[in-house]
């Protein structure tokens, strides 16, 4: 049997294997050839866009060497069923990322939200954890061997609640939901990396203080009770004209999180380019701009993995239409714009990996 050293081990050399895909048009550097060069990865959050747009298709493969769903692996569309389960979506995913030699991540197995009709009452109602563990037991059994990490329990921080988000979870498990939901998810896949995800680590300020705090605190105290949590998934949605990042305080708590035997991954980076000035040139370079101070910092850790944005192109967001978001045009927010071109967060990217502390894989 493949052990857990072994399996990260293969899955570090598939990342650093010739690229398969051809460069892109233009001359643009691959982001996933760029990170591997440092020991790291890049990869993207999609659906199954692959299904019907070549153009997409192409550029995933041109820059991804890992993909993680956007929503197929949640619950609701899971089990919308209790004790029905439809991986049909998730695994047409798995295939696209097998045939094209990608790795693959597993996103949520636990969440407050994204959850089927049935699930709060039946929560309420449960006798015991297996509405969790069996459900992670299904699914990681369905999966296993095949995932490069899973992000176990996903937003479970929130400070104004007392640290732990009230989630129909903690009203009816207690804090120890999160133990249950990361014993369940290794006995039911040894060999993945296991993750506990969140958001709004990164900003300035006392508000994001406590988060850091709530989640130095969650996590120490998993790893001295032995519970397998393997990596901290930092999201990453930045605001360009929101709140800035004090990159010392950021490095203190990476530092903080490494100390602990934790790895660190970005998954699900993207850049709010909302609330700036019309000026596209502007708004790019505040985009860029954020995204290197966060990212120089990220990297630097030996900790750090890989990043992973939450869509690789904008060709698929919405806007609200308002006069000021027509005017804007399309939200620019991820590494491709609606024609498949590098935006600045590409070069923002691109830059980062260039400069980013090489490790061994």
């Amino acid at each position: 049997m493949m052990t857990r050293r072994a399996f990260t081990a293969a899955a570090s050399a598939a990342l650093c294997a010739p690229a398969f895909a051809q460069p892109p048009p233009g001359g643009s550097p691959r982001l996933c050839d760029l990170a591997a060069a440092r020991g790291l990865f890049f990869g993207a959050a999609t659906n199954n866009y692959w299904q019907r747009d070549s153009d997409f298709t192409q550029a995933l493969l041109d820059d991804c060497a890992i993909i993680v769903p956007e929503y197929e692996l949640k619950r609701d569309l899971i089990e919308p069923v209790r004790g029905q389960y439809d991986f049909s979506a998730s695994d047409a995913l798995l295939s696209f990322a097998r045939a094209n030699e990608l790795l693959f991540r597993g996103h949520p197995l636990v969440w407050y939200a994204s959850n089927p009709p049935w699930l709060e009452d039946a929560v309420a109602n449960a006798k015991d954890e297996r509405i969790i563990t069996d459900y992670i037991a299904a699914v990681c059994h369905h999966y296993r061997g095949q995932i490069h990490s899973w992000d176990v329990v996903n937003e479970a921080i929130e400070p104004a609640d007392g640290g732990l988000r009230n989630s129909l979870w903690l009203k009816r498990f207690g804090p120890g939901y999160i133990e249950t939901a990361f014993r369940a998810a290794r006995q039911a896949d040894p060999h993945a990396l296991l993750v506990y995800n969140d958001y709004s680590l990164e900003e300035a300020g006392p508000v994001y203080d406590a988060r850091r705090r709530a989640t130095l605190d969650l996590l120490g105290g998993l790893k001295a009770r032995g519970v397998p949590v393997d990596a901290l998934g930092l999201q990453a949605h930045l605001s360009a004209f929101g709140h800035r990042i004090d990159q010392k305080v950021l490095r203190e708590f990476l530092d903080a999180v490494g100390a602990m035997g934790l790895r660190i991954l970005v998954t699900e980076h993207d850049v709010d380019d909302s609330d700036g000035p019309l000026d596209a040139d502007a708004r790019d370079a505040a985009v860029a701009d954020i995204s290197r101070r966060f990212l120089d910092v990220v990297l630097d850790n030996s900790a750090t993995l890989g990043v992973l944005t939450w869509g690789l192109s904008d060709r698929y967001l919405k806007y609200d239409g308002t006069r000021d978001a027509l005017l804007r045009g399309t939200p620019r927010k991820l590494p491709l714009d609606r024609n498949m071109m590098p935006t600045a967060l590409h070069a923002a990217l691109a830059a980062a990996f260039r400069g980013a502390r090489g490790r061994h894989v």
